[in-house]
């Protein structure tokens, strides 16, 4: 590293751009995007109605319902996510794709956190959250 030291804001970008290469190399061998990845791995917990869907992605979407309304319609013409009652639900291949893309991505996490302990790890997430927690108090 080099004597100048750069601000957090540096490097939670820096890593957030690198994450997101990363991942999307990562979901293309599975065969789906970031945002289809984060609809399936968030639809495993149970069937959701679209407006609970949209409060839990958010944070991933930023709120586009374009891009939302495009993942999603991709999803359902690949029989991976259906409609029942109301609520959107993952279909057996759904679960499946999943599961697939699940292995894949936990292969990359052990990549990405190598030469990190888990208590190293857990700590950066905690003081992490807890700076979230105190930015988004002060907007």
């Amino acid at each position: 590293m080099g004597t100048v030291k750069k601000p957090i804001g540096y490097w939670l970008k820096r890593l957030d751009a690198a994450l997101e290469v990363h991942l999307d190399r990562t979901l293309a061998v599975a065969g789906l995007s970031r945002r289809q990845w984060q609809t399936l791995n968030t639809l495993a917990d149970g069937p959701l109605r679209p407006d609970a869907l949209d409060e839990r992605l958010r944070p991933f979407w930023g709120g586009d319902v374009q891009l939302r309304e495009r993942e999603l319609a991709a999803l359902i013409r690949h029989g991976l996510v259906g409609m029942l009652d109301g609520n959107i639900l993952l279909s057996e291949d759904g679960h499946r794709k999943r599961q697939e893309a699940l292995r894949i991505v936990e292969e990359a996490r052990r990549d990405l956190t190598a030469g990190i302990g888990h208590d190293e790890y857990a700590i950066a997430l905690g003081v992490l959250e807890r700076m979230c927690a105190n930015a988004e108090r002060l907007v």
